[in-house]
């Protein structure tokens, strides 16, 4: 009864029914947005391969650079292919009647999607990709079925097909095959979506490092009043009885 109850639990859980209901498993990815090497090169991929069609309205491309250790030379030079002036918004020429005309759906803002569906989905998206000729794009997407987006990091990846096993009636997805080799290796194509993946998480919440520093001199603080506080109530309170 009480595994019955847990269960039931579980599956009202908005992760864990979402996860539940997809085709393909959401794989758990590490992320350290204080790791300013991986920032830089998942920033470096973000504008190269997703920024013409994604927004990362709520970032600024000056807040980029300061928490990436990016001078402004390096971020007008290397980064900031939409913007003008290193304090404009990370946003896209494309405009919404136009995409929808040609994708069949504006393509969303990802300013906030590591923190709306969280970064393991966003790393197992970009992974999940597999050749279906049914599609307009020719590829379809395990955890995102039917996703108006194309496999944009097919160049890095290769082509890989879904090879799918039957349960009954059900079709259940097994695994990937790759069928033809990326410009890079398995190991350096998950490295690179990992790296796209810290990014994200550190734009859906830029302050994260810093706000995490402040709580812990908030705490230290804490520490340090409550042992004079306890020490002067001691000296207040030694000869009551």
């Amino acid at each position: 009864m009480a595994r019955l109850i847990l269960l039931l639990a579980m599956l009202a859980l908005p992760g864990v029914s979402a996860a539940a209901g997809a085709e393909g498993a959401v794989q758990h990815v590490d992320v350290d947005v204080g790791n300013q090497a991986a920032l830089q090169r998942g920033a470096k991929y973000f504008v190269n391969y997703c920024l013409g069609c994604h927004s990362l309205k709520y970032v600024r491309y000056n807040r980029v650079g300061e928490n990436l250790g990016l001078s402004e030379k390096q971020l007008i030079e290397s980064l900031m292919f939409t913007g003008e002036r290193p304090f404009d918004t990370m946003s896209i020429a494309m405009e919404p009647q136009d995409a929808e005309r040609w994708f069949g759906i504006a393509p969303p803002d990802l300013s906030l999607t590591a923190r709306s569906r969280g970064s393991d989905w966003i790393y197992s998206f970009l992974r999940s990709f597999y050749v279906d000729p049914s599609r307009p794009t020719g590829t379809n997407n395990t955890v995102l079925e039917n996703a108006s987006m194309p496999h944009v990091l097919w160049e890095l990846q290769g082509v890989q097909e879904a090879v799918y096993r039957r349960d009954g009636d059900a079709r259940i997805f097994d695994h990937f095959e790759l069928v033809r080799p990326g410009a890079l290796a398995p190991e350096e194509f998950e490295r690179t979506v990992r790296d796209i993946t810290t990014f994200l998480a550190w734009a859906g919440e830029p302050m994260r490092l810093e706000r995490e520093r402040l709580g812990i001199k908030v705490l230290l603080f804490l520490v340090v009043f409550f042992v004079f506080a306890w020490l002067y109530y001691k000296e207040v309170w030694k000869n009551v009885k």
